[in-house]
């Protein structure tokens, strides 16, 4: 009963955080809005969001596949997790430190969507904020499994990653996109400029939150 609370705490995680960085104007809701009034089509709203879900797809799968490959090594799990909480919290500190936004996303064209969106996501550490998240998915499926089968607990690893991506991707894309369909149809590009908001403080510091509850999490005396 504990570990189906647990499974379903943190895939609840996956679903939020995604929400919260479809809400994050920097995942690049605005450019959708921005492609379907310049080509005043709604349909071009859509084809901008499905490549903004693309490329966020990728960059979460990129920084997920390699932790769960490394997952397979079962007597390191605690310090994988370790060290993967302590890189979301130094990711997290470098953000509020440095608050300029990369320079190589302004040399993306806007056309290509898809390349921004993978850049972006990269650049603000979005990949990152899951790790904790889903190396806390593989230690459950780890305890159950002990150390049988290598190659299926490898398997059931990147299955689960894929999984984690996809539902962080779907959510963040729908938040994204229902505040980019409010602006489209109601509100209108005068409100968007007027009301633009900026959560970079608050991403920089849900990183240091959420690594520092991966790290909790990894102690075997939390």
């Amino acid at each position: 009963m504990t570990d189906l609370t647990s499974v379903a705490a943190l895939w609840w995680a996956v679903i939020f955080s995604g929400l919260y960085h479809g809400i994050n104007p920097g995942m690049g809701w605005p450019l959708a809005v921005s492609a379907a009034l310049m080509e005043r089509r709604p349909s071009s709203m859509l084809k901008a969001l499905s490549m903004l879900a693309a490329g966020h797809f990728l960059a979460m799968i990129g920084i997920l596949l390699p932790f769960s490959l490394m997952f397979f090594l079962v007597e390191w799990e605690a310090g994988i997790r370790v060290a993967a909480a302590l890189l979301v919290v130094a990711m997290g500190i470098y953000l509020l430190v440095n608050r300029r936004h990369p320079r190589m996303l302004a040399r993306v064209r806007p056309a290509r969507l898809a390349l921004w969106s993978f850049l972006a996501a990269t650049a603000h550490g979005a990949g990152l904020m899951l790790v904790p998240i889903f190396l806390g998915l593989c230690a459950i499926g780890a305890d159950e499994t002990g150390h049988l089968a290598v190659q299926a607990l490898m398997g059931s690893n990147v299955t689960t990653a894929f999984l984690v991506a996809a539902a962080h991707t779907f959510s963040m894309t729908f938040a994204g996109g229902l505040i980019a369909l409010v602006i489209y149809f109601w509100l209108g590009l005068k409100f968007l400029a007027k009301t633009w908001f900026n959560l970079d403080v608050v991403w920089a510091l849900s990183l240091v939150a959420v690594g520092t509850f991966g790290l909790y999490s990894s102690t075997p005396y939390h």
